[in-house]
Order: C-alpha cells, then sequence, then structure tokens
C-alpha cells in the first residue's frame, strides 16, 4: 500500500469516528465539509430524513485561494442556511484536522450568523 493510499484511509477513519458521535436533523442539519486538492465541497444535511438541504463548491470561484474560497464560502453558506431559516447547525470536517482552511470556513460562517 502505497503512503497515499494510507492518508486517505486514515482521514476516512477519522470521519467515521466523527459520524458516529454527530447527526443533524431537521432543525439543526449536519454542515458537511469535504475538500479536494483543486475545490472545497460543502453540504447542509438532514439525517433523519437522509436529505441534503442544499450544497455547494468551489467550481466557479476562480482567481483566489483556497483560504479565500473558503472565507467567501463560509459567507454564502451562513447566508443560505439563514435564508432557510437555519440558524443553528453540527459541524462535520470531515476527518480534516480543525486548522487552515477548515477553520477560516467556520469562522467565517459564524462571523455571518450561524452557531455551532
Amino acid at each position: 500500500m502505497n503512503k497515499i493510499n494510507k492518508k486517505i484511509q486514515k482521514r476516512q477513519r477519522r470521519h467515521k469516528k466523527i459520524r458516529v458521535k454527530i447527526s443533524g436533523d431537521k432543525n439543526r442539519p449536519r454542515i458537511s465539509f469535504f475538500k479536494s486538492n483543486k475545490h472545497i465541497y460543502i453540504q447542509l444535511i438532514d439525517d433523519e430524513n437522509g436529505k441534503t438541504i442544499f450544497g455547494i463548491s468551489s467550481d466557479g470561484i476562480k482567481g483566489k485561494t483556497m483560504t479565500e474560497k473558503a472565507r467567501d464560502m463560509g459567507k454564502v453558506v451562513a447566508k443560505m442556511a439563514l435564508d432557510k431559516k437555519i440558524n443553528s447547525v453540527v459541524f462535520d470536517r470531515g476527518g480534516f484536522l480543525y486548522s487552515g482552511k477548515i477553520k477560516v470556513f467556520a469562522d467565517s460562517a459564524r462571523e455571518n450568523g450561524l452557531k455551532f
């Protein structure tokens, strides 16, 4: 097994441990965060009904660093959630460490009105 697969498997193992502990519902959905080498993907999920409320990605944002994209996406997610009358969410960092882009996204969403 090569080094890259091992790294991915470690992140997936951490994500499973996180998902056992947290779950979203209609009033307090789960924000699922995933980052690849090129893009960031975010979804608001109602786990009780098995439905995605909405999802966005950084595909359309050009000419910015990943950190700036994460900050902008935090603003957009907070605005979209507040438009759907969702004030409080559960944050699922997807097995990634809570630093860098993930921390910037979370701080931006909190500054724009989301509680988690």
